[in-house]
């Protein structure tokens, strides 16, 4: 059976004074594969990602998503149709708890029901939360599994993860390859955006 294409990058251009960050990539990932980016420090990894998640718009060329040309009109947008990203650098509220977190990305419904969702998210995933704890006080590791569960809420179709072990320690990284590979056997995309190599033999399928 033929493996279903998830996203198309066609001749993709983004510059910036001075910067070319993107020239003319290409880019294909399919439903049930772990795909990783590689680059090295500054070579437009980053960049490309903002652009599949609509967080900024190429200069030139096409996105195609489940077969169909796509203009994305922002990161709204992208999770909208099924696109989901954890960034390198989380965007998460301190002072607030890992429940209330979560419940600002999503719209708002019971938190009885959210709550209840949310643990069943994290357990199929084995993505341990204490819900009623502060952010502030917890590892990076922790941290980055609300990002990934509050993504997972969104039922994403596309997961977008750019250096995410850069903040995990090695027991941590492994907890995040299981998470991954389980994603990619219901036949979601997780494109991965890294620069260590011995890490994405482990991985992924493709690079």
């Amino acid at each position: 059976m033929a493996t279903a294409q998830r996203l198309k990058l066609e001749n993709i251009v983004k510059e910036y004074p001075g910067c070319r960050a993107n020239d003319g990539v290409q880019l294909t990932v399919n439903a049930g594969e772990i795909h990783a980016l590689l680059g090295e420090n500054g070579a437009g990894k980053s960049t490309l990602m903002k652009v599949i998640y609509g967080v900024i718009q190429p200069d030139a060329g096409s996105i195609t998503w489940n077969g169909h040309p796509l203009t994305l009109q922002g990161p709204a947008h992208a999770r909208e149709l099924g696109i989901g990203m954890v960034f390198q650098h989380f965007s998460l509220f301190e002072a607030m708890t890992v429940l209330e977190n979560i419940a600002l990305a999503l719209p708002a419904q019971d938190v009885g029901a959210l709550r209840d969702n949310i643990d069943a998210t994290a357990e199929s995933y084995g993505l341990a939360l204490d819900l009623d704890r502060d952010v502030y006080e917890l590892s990076m590791g922790e941290r980055q599994r609300i990002e990934i569960v509050r993504s997972l809420l969104q039922n994403p179709q596309l997961l977008i993860l750019d250096e995410p072990t850069s903040v995990l320690t090695p027991q941590e990284a492994d907890m995040l390859f299981t998470t991954l590979r389980a994603l990619a056997d219901e036949g979601r995309a997780v494109l991965y955006i890294s620069h260590k190599l011995e890490e994405v033999r482990r991985l992924c399928h493709r690079a």
